[in-house]
């Protein structure tokens, strides 16, 4: 399976990625194993694709939202849902076979008719919050929406949390953090002259509204991540200095996960790995596509778990190190 065709920094200002040698091996990460994440579920579901893992803890357990997605011949009638999945270990879930957030009816207005994708949660005060992409396959549109409920079965859809614009096209693959100073950030990625890029937007509020803000850091020349970039996990372990697990592109669509880290207040990058941290594992099959694609990371006692997608299709987690 592929990803959606995207359309369409430098340092941020008062930011530099190489002066500060202190931050960047404070912030330097060893992948120590990787291992498959599997799923008991419906011979339905065990079908389809999986990916876009957004994994967290509750007591004695992990849960999981996941983007399941029917295989056909025919790119368009591929359309995602999202299921719900608990599992004891981290590595092996029981998905369950109705999904949590189903498609929209295919009608005019409807922002998910064509899939809704790559689920993100936030509690907040006993409620949780998925911040989801939604995908209009008749307009070729994805808005960013969110539902929220009392817990990951019983999610209401609330409707568009940041819409598709001139200059943020397409929004989608959010990540939602709390700034120092208790705002909110919202993290996207969003299409622009060919390339994906990440933005963020700011609320006193965590379902919004959400004003946009200019981007913290942009594409590299003749790098890993030198034309696309997208939206990864970020952990909040160290207060003074957040980090995000990104995800960057060649031109070709040669996806790598990456690192940057935050000044507390997210106004500038204070450190960015020169080098991927997690390339994509040994192709199952000719026809995977080269892509390893970060989408949720918990961190237990000092050790980093990163759940990312691989070739669209199979769910991996690395665990991870800080040196």
């Amino acid at each position: 399976m592929e990803r959606r065709p995207r359309q369409g920094c430098s340092e941020s200002a008062g930011g530099s990625l190489g002066r500060n040698t202190t931050l960047k091996n404070m912030h330097d990460f060893r992948l120590a194993r990787l291992d498959e994440v599997t799923f008991d579920c419906s011979d339905e579901l065990a079908a389809m694709y999986k990916l876009s893992p957004c994994v967290w803890q509750e007591p004695g357990r992990f849960e999981l939202l996941l983007r399941v997605v029917n295989r056909s011949e025919i790119a368009a009638e591929k359309i995602a849902r999202i299921h719900h999945g608990s599992s004891i270990d981290g590595l092996r879930f029981t998905l369950g076979d109705t999904p949590v957030i189903a498609p929209g009816p295919d009608v005019p207005g409807s922002y998910d008719s064509g899939g809704c994708e790559d689920p993100t949660v936030a509690l907040d005060r006993g409620t949780y919050y998925v911040y989801y992409s939604g995908w209009n396959e008749h307009l070729k549109r994805g808005e960013l929406l969110l539902a929220t409920g009392p817990d990951p079965d019983h999610l209401a859809k609330r409707g568009i949390a940041l819409g598709s614009t001139e200059q943020i096209s397409n929004p989608k693959e959010a990540t939602i953090t709390q700034a120092s100073d208790g705002t909110w950030r919202l993290f996207f990625e969003y299409a622009r002259d060919n390339k994906s890029r990440i933005g963020i937007a700011r609320s006193s509020q965590i379902m919004g509204p959400w004003e946009i803000l200019p981007p913290l850091f942009e594409a590299r020349s003749s790098t890993w991540d030198s034309w696309h970039l997208s939206t990864g996990p970020i952990l909040n372990t160290d207060a003074e200095s957040p980090i995000m697990f990104y995800n960057g592109a060649t031109a070709s669509a040669q996806w790598r996960i990456g690192w940057v880290a935050f000044d507390p207040s997210f106004t500038r990058v204070l450190s960015r790995s020169d080098e991927p941290l997690v390339m994509p594992a040994v192709r199952r099959n000719s026809e995977d596509s080269d892509i390893a694609f970060a989408a949720s990371a918990v961190e237990i006692d000092g050790t980093i778990y990163l759940y990312y997608s691989v070739a669209d299709q199979y769910v991996t987690r690395a665990t991870i190190h800080r040196r």
